[in-house]
């Protein structure tokens, strides 16, 4: 066995030699795999094994659909059948929300170049004359759809990276991971120890304990899943093709051929965790206890569906263990603060993932960074906050909702609440509604009468929200803005660190404050931040609260000077933002410095003194209105916000949620991290171009400097769509929805809401060369809504209500 390697993958399963394939596809062949015992022990061996492409997250269908075509590549490569078998599948709605989702994917699926479309039900039952689609609303099928032999998909990769060099070693436990000084792995084994630059951990169900060994605790638990296999059926022996699988997610089960019987598989309320405390060692390729009951209105619903079920046999039953995250999406990613430490872990439909995490995984250990903005399946998304407590409630939740449509916005109450702020039951009693952002409870509206909802349409909250929103643009807003991320720097070094981690320069004048994006590795936008200057060795810098832990990376990659500290102050220090036309008004009669645009303008920032508070104040406001960020230690947040309330109602003003900040920032066209701000966009595209000086040195300047010489592949742009399509769909754009133009795909929205002082519906989202006061069509609800790309915001256009 080697004893030096360029990385080492623990884990024999499909995901981990996916990953050892894909580094050595991009050139690293000097890399190991150790598996504890044979591959595809664990979960790989028993799983179903379906693959699709559509997702509700466009990036996902991208990889699924790469995925999806990997499979027949590697038979070619490697000679080792992967058992794929592509008889298409019939996805089934029910539900007037799930024929909204099934359309919103065929109209992504058009966008991209993928095959899922809409058939009638005379051409279903072609396609699968053993299906009743009685009652069934929508039917989508996807030609490429199907299922794999998860052995043969795992021994197709591990054949491909063989012969590009990489060493697999069978029964080879690691028993223990050790960091080095200078940030590489010793890797342990009774077989020898290795030297490597990355550990990357694919362990599967046993991710929890090679986390361990590194002292790092993951977010994961295992469940109990069962599927069962019936006796031939007569009337499949007949046929001389294969059945397209049936994805019937109202029904909450899975079904597809397999031999010359059905599978038929369901996530079921009755949830059975296994192995909370920990994974069994001993545990290889065993199987548990068959217990049909458990899932027998599920199989009544199939039954229903397709009646050969309930006549046939059962054949065997599977009831294997699968281990889950939080949101059951994967865990991928370099974790923050352990340099060369790779998470690939919680992946729910592996086969249909496999191929394009793997190429992930592989170009972010590499090249440092990936083609696409996956946030959402980053390790970062989740801090210590996601407790053994949580991680069991959320993965209950997520297994017995497994087939539950995810609507735009939606909040899961399970685990929850979570992490209060000081505030939380102040807000609660003025009737608060919570949402969560990285473990903490925020206020998503004020409301005692209207509670929480979801879907594809406008939702009862609607006008709730609109109520808030036009206060404060008539009058005033209490916004807490405790979620945003803040971080204090300080030292002699503190202005030449903050220079070479962001694009822009930074304040020269104590009071001053500059907006600077932090740029990807690919030259793309990773974070954008406030940056002020407190004192000539002092800064602070805000930005997304959902970015931190990803953005700590960054952080990270640039060394701090000596006797230069940069400190997260996000737990410790919250925020409101005080906006509106009324704004000053409101603040003045709580502080003896004058906040008249003379002495305090736009973009000026410094501590003062607020109802006998310290705070830091800055001029800036997302909402795009005149208005004041006021941050305070969490020890004062209830006594300010108690003072900011007392004088807001001398105005007029209101408390008021983020959903109401959202429509806000939408009427001034104001991009948002992780919607219209990703690594996946280049800094002319985003508007942000001006923000990064190429006459100074800073983070990934190189690759963003070589992205700018090149025209914008797409630009951002926002949109009104036409009030007669809106009105008549009781929907807005959420983001996600493809943009056309006389048939063709030219864009996709990033961000949709509703402007309520505008009185118009406002997409953000890219488009390829876009034309001021162009007609284009955006598939909200998966049908085209008429819309006009506009040449300027529709609130305050020029910034006479922001600067003045």
């Amino acid at each position: 066995m080697k004893t030096h390697a360029q990385a080492v993958v623990i884990g024999g399963g499909v995901i981990g030699c996916s990953i050892l394939y894909h580094l050595t596809k991009l050139g690293w062949c000097d890399v190991v795999l150790l598996e504890r015992d044979e591959l595809t022990s664990g979960s790989t061996w028993h799983a179903a094994a379906n693959i699709h492409g559509l997702h509700d997250s466009t990036n996902i269908s991208r990889i699924q659909h790469y995925t999806m075509t990997l499979y027949k590549e590697l038979e070619a490569e490697t000679g080792q059948s992967c058992g794929v078998f592509q008889p298409g599948s019939l996805y089934l709605a029910q539900t007037e929300a799930r024929e909204h989702q099934l359309r919103l994917q065929e109209a992504k699926a058009r966008l991209y170049g993928m095959s899922f479309h809409e058939v009638s039900r005379a051409e279903a039952e072609d396609l699968h004359p053993l299906v009743n689609f009685d009652g069934v609303r929508c039917i989508m099928f996807e030609p490429d759809g199907g299922n794999v032999d998860p052995s043969g998909v795992t021994a197709a990769y591990a054949a491909g990276a063989r012969q590009r060099g990489a060493e697999i070693h069978r029964f080879t436990p690691v028993t223990a991971t050790d960091q080095q000084s200078d940030g590489t792995w010793i890797v342990r084994t009774p077989k020898g120890d290795i030297h490597t630059q990355w550990v990357v951990n694919a362990a599967g169900l046993w991710g929890r304990e090679v986390a361990a060994l590194a002292g790092i605790t993951l977010p994961l638990l295992p469940t109990e899943h069962q599927y069962f296999v019936t006796d031939t059926i007569a009337e499949i022996a007949a046929m001389d093709r294969r059945l397209p699988s049936v994805a019937d997610r109202d029904g909450e089960y899975y079904l597809r051929q397999e031999g010359q019987g059905l599978l038929v598989g369901a996530y079921e309320k009755d949830v059975r965790f296994w192995a909370e405390h920990g994974t069994p060692q001993e545990f290889g390729h065993e199987l548990f206890a068959d217990d049909l009951e458990r899932i027998e209105d599920n199989m009544m619903r199939a039954i229903d569906r397709v009646p050969v079920v309930g006549k046939a046999g059962i054949k065997r039953v599977i009831n294997g263990p699968m281990i889950w995250s939080p949101d059951s999406n994967v865990l991928l990613g370099p974790l923050p603060g352990k340099q060369g430490y790779f998470c690939c872990n919680g992946i729910i439909p592996g086969f249909s993932q496999s191929g394009g995490m793997g190429l992930m995984a592989a170009q972010w250990i590499i090249d440092g960074d990936m083609q696409y903005d996956m946030f959402t399946w980053d390790v970062a998304r989740f801090g210590d906050w996601a407790d053994a407590a949580f991680t069991k409630a959320r993965v209950g939740d997520q297994y017995a909702h497994r087939f539950k449509i995810h609507f735009p916005g939606e909040e899961r109450e399970a685990g929850r609440p979570l992490t209060l702020r000081p505030a939380y039951r102040m807000q609660k009693d003025m009737g608060a509604v919570f949402g969560l952002s990285t473990g903490w409870e925020h206020p998503l509206y004020f409301s005692n009468d209207v509670k929480d909802s979801a879907g594809f349409t406008r939702q009862p909250w609607w006008d709730v929200v609109g109520h808030e929103a036009r206060t404060l643009r008539d009058r005033a807003g209490i916004i807490d803005i405790s979620t945003f991320a803040k971080y204090r720097v300080t030292g002699p070094g503190a202005e030449d660190w903050l220079a070479s981690v962001f694009a822009n320069k930074m304040p020269r004048i104590v009071g001053q404050s500059c907006l600077t994006p932090l740029i990807g590795k690919r030259g793309g936008i990773a974070g954008e931040a406030t940056v002020t200057r407190l004192a000539d060795d002092t800064f602070w810098v805000i930005s997304s609260g959902m970015a931190e832990r990803y953005q700590q990376r960054f952080y990270d990659a640039v060394p701090l000077p000596a006797g230069t500290v940069f400190e997260s102050l996000t737990s410790t220090w919250c925020g409101f933002n005080v906006a509106g036309p009324h704004s000053r008004v409101l603040l003045q009669g709580l502080t003896d410095t004058s906040l008249a645009t003379a002495d305090w303008p736009f973009m000026r920032s410094g501590q003062i003194e607020i109802a006998g508070m310290d705070v830091m104040a800055l001029r800036v406001s997302f909402t795009g209105d005149l208005g004041w960020e006021l941050h305070c230690r969490a020890t004062d947040q209830v006594a300010l916000y108690a003072a900011l309330l007392e004088a807001g109602e001398k105005v007029g003003a209101v408390p008021v949620g983020s959903r109401a900040l959202m429509s806000l920032r939408l009427e001034k066209g104001y991009g948002s991290w992780g919607r219209e701000y990703s690594p996946e966009y280049w800094p002319q595209e985003c508007g942000l171009a001006r923000f990064c000086r190429s006459d100074k040195k800073f983070l990934n300047r190189d690759a963003a400097l070589a992205n700018m010489e090149q025209a914008p592949r797409e630009r951002l742009v926002l949109l009104a769509l036409d009030p007669d399509d809106t009105e008549a769909s009781n929907a807005d754009a959420t983001g996600g929805e493809p943009i056309f133009r006389n048939g063709s795909g030219i864009g996709r929205v990033t961000s949709g809401g509703y402007g309520y002082h505008v009185g118009m519906s406002l997409a953000l989202g890219y488009v390829k060369d876009p034309v001021a006061g162009e007609a284009v069509d955006v598939m909200v609800l998966g049908r085209p809504h008429r819309a006009v790309i506009l040449d300027q915001p529709p609130f305050d256009p020029d910034g006479t209500r922001l600067r003045t």
